[in-house]
């Protein structure tokens, strides 16, 4: 059974956004990210490496729940599902994509930006939606603007966090859980330090604790 694409924030409160650039990177990241509390990863699709990095990490590590980034399209949301992704993310929504994704039952975060485009998500039954970019998209006060014609809706902000601001994101009623890149920096991956990425990760989990 699919799960719901609120059940994504249960074990938050960062959904780190993964891009992976070597597929070799994929498991020893993912297995940092796990022994650091963090089970929810959102791998890319903007390598080339995203589809086999999100196939390896469902087949080796089920107790990961490996979803789909940067779906912009049917066809990626489809070779996603194949690949053995439990959810997509989208940057933006389209119905086709909506449309798709329940069709082939896999779970869509859609983003967002305005309020035109999350009444065009609502319209399609969904409810718990990525504000993205997050910072460029207004950020705070966008999103306690939100709150007042969309008391219903629940965001996950994506795009310009930081460890230093998440908290302040979080905070908010409407945002159940953000994504960040921040817990899996490209300069860490390429040097293969597995020990910094699960520190990340510990910190991150801590700031639903602070």
């Amino acid at each position: 059974m699919a799960l719901k694409p609120i059940e994504l924030a249960a074990p938050g409160p960062v959904i780190p956004v993964i891009v992976i650039q070597r597929v070799e990177d994929a498991l020893p990241l993912a297995e940092a990210l796990l022994a650091g509390g963090v089970r929810v990863l959102e791998v890319t699709l903007r390598t080339p490496a995203g589809l086999e990095a999100i196939r390896r990490i469902a087949r080796e590590l089920p107790e990961a729940l490996v979803g789909a980034g940067t779906v912009r399209s049917v066809a990626d949301a489809q070779a996603a599902r194949e690949a053995g992704a439990r959810f997509a993310v989208s940057p933006g929504y389209t119905s086709e994509i909506g449309r798709a994704c329940r069709q082939i039952e896999l779970p869509l975060l859609p983003g967002v930006a305005t309020p035109s485009e999350v009444l065009a998500a609502m319209a399609d039954g969904y409810d718990f939606l990525k504000f993205f970019p997050a910072a460029a998209a207004g950020g705070i006060p966008m999103l306690k603007a939100l709150a007042g014609p969309f008391p219903d809706i629940g965001f996950c902000p994506t795009g310009g966090l930081t460890p230093e601001n998440a908290r302040q994101y979080l905070s908010l009623p409407n945002v159940k859980v953000c994504g960040g890149s921040w817990l899996s920096p490209q300069a860490t991956i390429d040097a293969g330090d597995w020990a910094q990425i699960t520190r990340l990760a510990r910190a991150a989990q801590a700031l639903r604790e602070s």
